[in-house]
């Protein structure tokens, strides 16, 4: 029998966090910071309405097991969206076997869980309609100099041309060199700043302008001790900060979210030549994965020699506010909401600003502010 307690994150159990810890041992599609405890837990500091549901399976001596766990933000109308979005580039029931998300949700008191990135690799959401997504992993399974070498031939013109940008920036600005972890508190506002702009003139959402976003960021970036941590590698030339990524690592395993250049130095293409140098600096810096997550398939897919499906979607539970639920996603899907058109991008763009602003408030600022700057976009665009 399937029963079901949920907690804000940090109020769970020592043996608990253990148990999952383990769980995501079992499986390698698990093995991802972003799917632990650690992670919960650091949400769960800046935002009250994070919580963790944990099922267990009953035992024959008459107690219980940890049969998975799921954390998420409960929202409007009991609806749960993965921990951290938009931050969780994957969210998981982690598991160590098949759990019927639906009856999951059921026994959780849960109507419906919103998901992006989903792994599910015991197939507990296969009745669940989704669509398909590649994420990008750049996994090391020999040197770095052999990954780098396989990554030009390739795609010798492209690569080339990248080996002639980074000579040329290091020759005209100053000396180029990788630091990490970098420690400098200005450094991550700067890449933060970088980030805020380039949504601003791309007409991107602002999912940097939470209190809550730039808190969790910035105890990330201080955590340097423990099983997750956080992890901001910077390249300067000379003394000029060019460009960086900051995110979270696990072991040998790390994710970043924020990729951010200096926009003076766009003639040297930074962004690649600081990939490919952080490719270079992976066995010195403890890495065996970089995981560059979804999205962004013209820069990413040259880099990644791997991937993995990914998946989102909505699951419901077994009971009036579930139906009803349903219902709600059919309409939208009726109305074209899982195609490219405009009103999947409206939805899509409604959940993202949903997923980050918790207050009706700071939703309602944060809709305008895209209307207002894809408003500008579109005037600035020339006509015909």
């Amino acid at each position: 029998m399937l029963r079901a307690e949920t907690f804000h994150p940090s109020d769970l159990p020592p043996g608990l966090v253990e148990a999952w810890r383990e769980m995501c041992e079992q499986h390698p599609d698990f093995r991802n910071p972003l799917l632990g405890p650690d992670f919960a837990q650091a949400v769960g500091k800046v935002r009250g309405d994070a919580r963790v549901t944990v099922w267990y399976w009953s035992t024959l001596n008459g107690g219980s097991r940890p049969a998975g766990f799921l954390a998420y933000h409960r929202r409007t109308g009991g609806v749960a969206r993965p921990i951290g979005a938009p931050l969780s580039d994957y969210t998981a029931l982690v598991s160590s076997d098949v759990l019927d998300i639906d009856e999951a949700l059921t026994v959780a008191g849960l109507p419906a869980y919103r998901f992006n990135g989903l792994v599910d690799p015991y197939g507990s959401f296969r009745t669940v309609q989704t669509l398909e997504q590649e994420s990008y992993l750049i996994g090391l399974d020999g040197s770095a100099d052999d990954y780098l070498e396989a990554l030009r031939a390739n795609s010798p013109k492209r690569f080339k041309n990248y080996r002639r940008l980074d000579h040329k920036l290091d020759r005209e600005v100053g000396a180029l060199r990788i630091v990490a972890h970098d420690a400098d508190p200005a450094v991550l506002t700067q890449l933060l700043d970088w980030k805020r702009d380039q949504l601003a003139r791309t007409g991107g959402q602002d999912f940097l302008r939470p209190d809550w976003i730039r808190q969790l960021l910035a105890g990330l970036h201080q955590q340097t001790e423990g099983p997750m941590q956080g992890l901001l590698i910077s390249l300067y030339a000379g003394s000029d900060l060019v460009a960086g990524h900051f995110g979270i690592r696990s072991g040998a395993a790390y994710h970043p979210w924020i990729a951010a250049t200096d926009p003076r130095f766009a003639a040297w293409s930074p962004g690649q030549i600081f990939l490919l140098r952080a490719i270079a600096a992976m066995p010195e810096l403890g890495l065996a994965t970089y995981d560059i997550g979804p999205g962004h398939d013209h820069y990413k897919r040259p880099y990644a020699r791997s991937t993995r499906l990914i998946r989102s979607g909505a699951a419901t539970a077994t009971t009036a506010l579930g139906r009803a639920a349903q219902v709600t996603e059919q309409a939208w899907a009726l109305a074209g909401a899982r195609g490219d058109g405009a009103v999947g991008r409206l939805r899509r763009r409604l959940d993202a600003i949903t997923a980050v602003e918790p207050s009706f408030g700071g939703r309602a600022v944060s809709l305008v502010a895209t209307l207002a700057s894809r408003a500008r976009r579109t005037s600035s665009e020339p006509a015909g």
